[in-house]
């Protein structure tokens, strides 16, 4: 199953970050993804396969 996912997407990860939150979004796409949270504003930078293997659900883009 192929996960379609861009840049600025929302996503929810199966591990959650330190500060509480779960939810994530993209802010970098190349070889390696770059997700920023959303409560704290940290940013991890995950290769493409450990982004993939740790996605849990893509919440989409937000509407402006």
């Amino acid at each position: 199953m192929e996960k379609s996912y861009k840049l600025g997407d929302f996503v929810t990860m199966k591990k959650p970050h330190p500060c509480g939150a779960n939810e994530w979004q993209i802010i970098r796409m190349g070889m390696d993804i770059r997700i920023k949270c959303v409560q704290c504003g940290r940013s991890v930078l995950l290769t493409r396969r450990e982004f993939e293997r740790s996605l849990k659900k893509i919440l989409g883009a937000v509407e402006d």
